[in-house]
């Protein structure tokens, strides 16, 4: 239950009958693969090509694990599958597999469906010519003459004794189609020798070595036991149960730390820096989603860092909380203001195990076609991008002590893909996972080519000990900077968010890193005044941050500067009166009905007024005045009597409980059992419960749920309602979707659109109005109606 935290979500599982039909549901078993290292997936395969039930013995023929070393091996890789419930023995050296892992596979080891499933809809009169054509004596049955094919294609010797009798095409075909390279896309149909099949197919399929289906619409298929047969007593399944060699380097621990306290300490201040940028602009979307390259140029020039700093620390903020999609534009939040008066050390952990968890690759910059992609995009989850991060933590952990690699892009990325071999690769990365591993290095859990502590902490998802972490690496937060005489202003480590906010109003930022640097100039001490500050205010700021007196220079800046501030004045005007007669003009300033429109004199025959032209002119025509308008050339306006017409009425889109795309919450999932103590007292739950009984089969049919004990009829007036009109979903997807109902939890579907096409979309703000079910669609970030009839399977999101 604790590596398939899924099948033990809210709400909690009532019987064993139940927690199996959760543990073998297609898209539980999904979630597992991609956390699976190179030999288990290689033993599953093989197991999935030989079809489960399958002899201990015969799978370590196949996969070469005969000697003492490799069946010890084997048998860890087994231990792990059965810890994962995936694949279990039966006491007696059998192995059985959960149903939905051979699906895994269109055709594990490149092998088609082994001879019983392929033969399996033939009719008996075709078996018997089968049997004939073998030369064997077909018995009186169905199920005997099967039973008797599967027998002699299950013997590589008659096999391999038959091809090797069969006609020199027939023999170079079937060659050809055994061979583990071979795909089945390449296949030619095997249709009737008048409808132009291939030489030497006929006599392949008259006797069971290759099986057309019977509308010969789809390409003929090889029985497994066949393939290998003929692929030889020597082919072995590829099995690396050992990790790649690496070429590696001695490191010590101070080493390690030293170059992980420098890369936190300068992605701390970045991450500041970018933070504080967006906090004093908020950054613009592009119309199509995301924030777009020019935006990220901008951020980066402001905060003096590179384009792939600002991604990372963008999506890393954005997944925090600490900046939100408004519009057109993205902020920093409320949340923000607290994150920036934290210390250093305490700030960035909440980053780093955001990073951990964030399903997409912050640094990816461009797309298949070189195209460079947005930031804060909205793309889809990818859990294989997860993947990739948590198996470079897992390559690095693995590394012998004291031991770094010679080169992390280089030598870590095979690594990667032994322990997560279907995490996702990027299309701009020139060696593999170079981009994750570049994240890694940017925020200190990888230093000289190892792991840091803080990245052992991560890799452990230890919360405690990454903050103790942080703060050993990171000092605290700089209060003062050293101001010279060349106008610059330089903070050691990070600085807090007061001086930063301080030097940010004040001088323009040079560099970031280990060491900040700004620099004062005219422009700069301008924008500080335009604000409203007085320049002895700013100079009696800046020497309460300064480590020393503050330099002549600087303050010589700020008095010249204030001098030359303000001597030409610009005023707001949403229109400009003028006449010839002065004291007319003076009435209109001092009309009591017209107050509102906010006149102002500027001179005797010159009024500005804040409100707009067309008002002001119908408000001086209210009060019985007589103004004409000009263009903006001067010419007196023409007016037209203008036609209005109002526009078709559009259906606002309905919004569920008054809340806003913008507003939704973020899809989570509750799990009972977070701790080791919970976990225990469910299994306790479950042992005693009184639907115990034998244990369940956990080889139905694909798509049906196993059916529990007594208790499980619905309890809840939303599980009965459900029941009646989700026909598809087995009584746990009831539960778990009844459940998502009441409490407002967020949920993940199998859904089956009228289309036919399917889908798995993750579904909150659920609301039930059969037979319907209203949600907040995550995949097309809208609402949408659900037809609960064609819903197939749910899941904790």
């Amino acid at each position: 239950m604790a590596a398939r935290s899924d099948a033990v979500a809210l709400p909690e599982p009532r019987s064993v009958g139940e927690l199996a039909d959760r543990l073998q549901r297609p898209g539980s078993v999904a979630l597992v693969l991609p956390r699976l290292a190179l030999p288990y997936l290689q033993v599953a395969e093989a197991l999935a090509a030989l079809g489960a039930p399958a002899t201990r013995d015969a799978l370590g023929n196949l996969l070469g694990a005969v000697d003492e070393e490799g069946a010890l091996r084997l048998d860890a890789a087994l231990e792990v599958l059965a810890d994962q419930a995936l694949v279990w023995s039966d006491g007696s050296g059998t192995l059985h597999m959960t149903a939905p892992l051979r699906q895994a596979w269109d055709a594990p080891l490149g092998l088609d469906p082994p001879v019983s499933e392929l033969l399996a809809g033939v009719n008996s009169d075709e078996l018997r010519g089968m049997l004939a054509a073998l030369g064997l004596k077909p018995p009186g049955t169905k199920q005997r003459r099967l039973t008797d094919l599967v027998d002699h294609h299950s013997d590589p010797d008659r096999v391999t004794a038959l091809v090797a009798r069969a006609p020199a095409a027939t023999r170079k075909l079937l060659e050809r189609l055994a061979e583990p390279e071979f795909r089945r896309r390449q296949f030619i149909m095997f249709g009737a020798p008048e409808a132009g099949a291939e030489p030497g197919a006929r006599w392949a399929l008259d006797r069971g070595l290759l099986v057309q289906d019977r509308h010969g619409y789809e390409p003929a298929l090889m029985p497994a036991q066949v393939a290998l047969a003929l692929r030889g007593p020597d082919w072995r399944a590829p099995f690396d149960p050992v990790p790649p060699p690496a070429r590696l380097l001695p490191v010590t621990t101070e080493e390690v730390e030293r170059e992980a306290a420098a890369a936190v300490t300068a992605f701390a201040t970045h991450t500041a820096s970018v933070l504080s940028v967006c906090a004093a602009k908020p950054l613009v979307r592009l119309r199509s989603g995301g924030v777009g390259v020019r935006e990220l140029v901008r951020i980066g020039k402001a905060a003096q860092c590179d384009e792939t700093v600002v991604r990372v620390v963008l999506e890393t903020a954005y997944a925090a909380g600490l900046l939100a999609r408004e519009g057109d534009l993205v902020p920093v939040t409320e949340a923000y203001d607290a994150w920036a008066e934290l210390e250093p050390g305490e700030r960035i952990p909440l980053l780093l195990r955001t990073w951990r968890a964030l399903p997409l690759t912050p640094a990816q910059a461009r797309d298949e076609d070189g195209k460079s992609l947005p930031a804060l995009a909205g793309i889809p989850p990818c859990n294989g991008c997860v993947q990739a991060r948590h198996g470079l933590l897992a390559a690095a952990a693995n590394l012998p002590a004291g031991q770094g690699v010679r080169q992390a892009s280089g030598d870590l990325g095979p690594l990667v893909d032994w322990h997560r071999p279907l995490a996702d690769q990027l299309p701009q990365d020139t060696t593999p996972f170079a981009t994750v591993i570049r994240e890694a290095e940017l925020l200190g859990v990888l230093a000289r080519g190892a792991l840091s502590r803080i990245g052992a902490a991560l890799l452990a998802d230890d919360a405690e000990e990454l903050l103790a972490g942080t703060r050993r690496l990171l000092p605290a937060a700089t209060e003062t900077a050293l101001i010279g005489a060349d106008l610059t202003a330089v903070a050691a480590g990070t600085p807090s968010a007061r001086l930063t906010a301080l030097l940010d109003s004040v001088a323009d930022r040079e560099a970031g890193g280990t060491a900040s640097v700004w620099r004062f100039s005219p422009g700069s001490v301008r924008r500080a005044l335009d604000t409203g500050r007085s320049p002895d205010g700013i100079a009696a700021d800046l020497t309460a941050v300064a480590a020393g007196p503050l330099p002549q220079p600087l303050s010589y800046l700020i008095a010249d500067t204030a001098r030359r501030h303000g001597h030409v004045r610009l005023a707001p005007a949403a229109c400009v009166i003028h006449g010839e007669e002065p004291a007319l003009l003076a009435e209109l300033t001092v009309h009591r009905k017209l107050a509102g429109l906010g006149l102002r004199q500027l001179a005797p025959t010159v009024l500005v007024s804040r409100t707009p032209l067309d008002k002001t002119l119908a408000a001086l025509r209210a009060e019985g005045y007589a103004p004409v308008a000009e263009t903006s050339d001067g010419t007196v306006r023409i007016e037209k009597a203008e036609q209005h017409r109002a526009a078709a009425p559009v259906p606002s889109p309905r919004v569920a409980r008054g809340t806003t795309g913008a507003q939704r919450p973020a899809v989570r999932m509750k799990r009972v059992g977070e701790s080791a103590d919970g976990l225990r007292a469910l299994a306790v739950r479950l042992r005693e419960s009184p639907a115990t009984g034998p244990a369940p089969d956990l080889d139905p049919e694909p798509g049906n749920g196993i059916p529990f004990d007594t208790d499980t009829d619905t309890d809840t007036d939303t599980e009965e309602i459900i029941a009646g009109y989700a026909s598809a979903l087995s009584l746990t997807d009831v539960r778990q979707l009844a459940h998502a109902v009441d409490t407002g939890q967020a949920i993940t579907i199998e859904y089956v659109a009228a289309s036919g096409s399917h889908t798995v979309r993750s579904l909150s703000d659920l609301d039930l109005d059969p037979p319907y079910l209203l949600a907040w669609c995550h995949l097309r970030n809208d609402e949408r109606v659900f037809t609960l009839s064609r819903i197939q399977g749910v899941m904790p999101a």
